[in-house]
């Protein structure tokens, strides 16, 4: 498996065929949910990978993807019990239909918050031209929304170093980065976003790894920035179910 450098990338001379980043994405299912999805069946996978500090630090007990290619629920051990007997499609249509929290409250004892965004990743980003240029996440001109980042900070700041758009890398694992881009108010309608999300992705591919995208279903603004960067839509989702209370778990 190829970590992702750090440093003295040549982007032009190092684009990988498409088939080296999806094996890249598949070692992020390995390292992210514990095995790759399987279109001839879905997949429940009880693992401790569940409990580890995601990107953020914060711990996800139930995750999970879903599309053409397989789906797979991967819950945490202390959740496996109370699961196990679901339908891993039945979870996934439940929550396509906003009936997950009903099903999974429930069943766990506990409220819970329920995610599906649209799951997208690029093998081959656009040759859009550059908009920013990256600096540490410590850096006292980057706005607080994108100190939290692990994986690197991409901004466009203007000629009098207002910030004017931003992106941020989640540091998902070895291999993954997953993309977060905001803009300005007043500089939206510019291509900004695009052009940063374009950039980030050719680097994230160059350096070794693999870029992912996530926006919310009615998200038209993101849906269109991914699209206009080289990240189609594969009818891929992702699902986060998250216990509001998750040491509270029925005996």
């Amino acid at each position: 498996m190829t970590a992702i450098a750090q440093h003295g990338i040549d982007l032009e001379s190092s684009r990988p065929d498409e088939a080296t980043v999806r094996e890249r994405l598949n070692a992020h299912f390995r390292l992210w949910l514990g095995i790759v999805p399987d279109p001839a069946r879905p997949q429940l996978i009880v693992s401790s990978r569940r409990d580890e500090p995601g990107w953020d630090g914060k711990i996800r007990p139930i995750q999970g993807v879903t599309g053409p290619g397989g789906s797979v629920l991967a819950v945490s051990p202390a959740y496996g019990r109370l699961v196990d007997d679901l339908e891993v499609d039945t979870v996934f249509a439940a929550a396509a239909s906003s009936g997950a929290s009903a099903l999974l409250e429930a069943r766990l004892g506990v409220p819970v918050s329920v995610g599906l965004p649209i799951f997208r990743w690029s093998e081959r980003v656009l040759d859009l031209p550059d908009a920013g240029k990256w600096f540490g996440s410590d850096d006292p001109r980057i706005p607080e929304w994108l100190r939290p980042f692990t994986g690197g900070v991409l901004v466009v700041f203007d000629e009098n170093g207002a910030y004017q758009a931003g992106v941020g890398l989640k540091r998902h694992n070895e291999v993954c980065r997953e993309i977060a881009v905001g803009t300005d108010p007043e500089h939206r309608g510019q291509g900004f976003a695009t052009q940063l999300v374009a950039q980030a992705g050719r680097r994230i591919i160059a350096e070794g790894g693999v870029p992912i995208y996530q926006h919310g279903g009615e998200n038209e603004a993101s849906s269109s920035v991914a699209d206009g960067a080289g990240f189609p839509d594969r009818g891929w989702r992702m699902l986060e179910i998250h216990p509001t209370a998750p040491g509270d778990i029925p005996g």
